[in-house]
């Protein structure tokens, strides 16, 4: 028998022809786009590194302003990201374990805000919620609450944009994750509520996570719904996105300085991720 037969020798022959098959060139007609795509994504970012202050820089983020707008974005997107958990993981639950008519239209609506443009979410939210909106006119007169051009309608418009980041998330884990499980935990007694806390949230621990820190950045960047419902005032609404567009009309290098922050605040979002995209390819 030739070493060709042995399982070993088999195996070997396998891994080497998929290590040269990944090795292998890609064809011109598809080499060329895409190079000409990574640059188109990549320029813009290597520029904004070109042409950053860095020798100005540390005084351009010491401002007062700057870090008001930074502690003010990390408090609001935190806050935000934490509404969309309470919120979003019994939704995604819903929409991954149960059966309902309309269940289709349901998640499509919840996944709207991620195609619809931020502006308009910004004019809905001040429609629903404004102080004359169709559900804010009654927390005005009966509660005395106004949500529009507060630090807290910066959080909701945040949460509307970055709720469905965590849902898709979420809900992606939960139609992977076996329901065997929580099944053989309601026959030995358990609740469906106790099933789903005990055994449900550790399986998809890891999906809640990695929805959590998109709708973490996601919450972090928003900046149309933001001006929109929620205004650009100093110390109260202005975000680091906002911050950004003021100093872009008055002095571009703060302006590239606060984008700087941002940039790095996303790779670190990147590569916090990087081993679930790598475990999940």
């Amino acid at each position: 028998m030739t070493s060709l037969h042995k399982p070993g020798a088999a195996a070997d022959t396998l891994q080497g022809a998929s290590r040269r098959r990944r090795t292998r060139w890609a064809p011109l007609p598809l080499l060329l786009p895409a190079l000409v795509g990574l640059a188109f994504l990549v320029v813009p970012l290597v520029a904004l590194l070109v042409r950053a202050p860095w020798r100005d820089l540390p005084e351009q983020l010491a401002s007062p302003e700057v870090w008001q707008a930074l502690q003010l974005s990390l408090l609001c997107a935190t806050s935000a990201t934490a509404v969309s958990l309470v919120l979003g993981v019994p939704l995604a639950w819903v929409l991954a374990r149960t059966r309902f008519p309309g269940r289709g239209l349901v998640r499509a609506l919840v996944t709207l805000p991620l195609v619809l443009p931020p502006v308009v979410g910004g004019v809905a939210l001040l429609t629903a919620l404004g102080r004359n909106g169709v559900v804010g006119q009654y927390l005005d007169q009966w509660f005395g609450v106004t949500l529009p051009f507060t630090t807290t309608g910066v959080v909701i418009a945040e949460a509307f944009v970055a709720m469905p980041f965590l849902v898709i998330s979420v809900e992606g884990t939960l139609r992977a994750a076996d329901p065997r499980y929580e099944e053989a935990a309601t026959t030995l007694g358990a609740s469906r509520f106790t099933a789903f806390r005990r055994v449900t949230l550790p399986l998809i621990a890891p999906g809640i996570a990695a929805g959590s820190v998109l709708a973490w950045a996601r919450a972090l960047g928003e900046f149309g719904a933001t001006i929109t419902f929620a205004g650009n005032f100093p110390g109260r609404t202005q975000t680091m996105p906002l911050a950004v567009y003021l100093a872009m009309q008055s002095d571009p290098a703060a302006a590239i300085a606060l984008s700087l922050v941002l940039l790095a605040v996303s790779v670190t979002v990147l590569a916090g991720l990087r081993d679930r995209w790598m475990t999940a390819s």
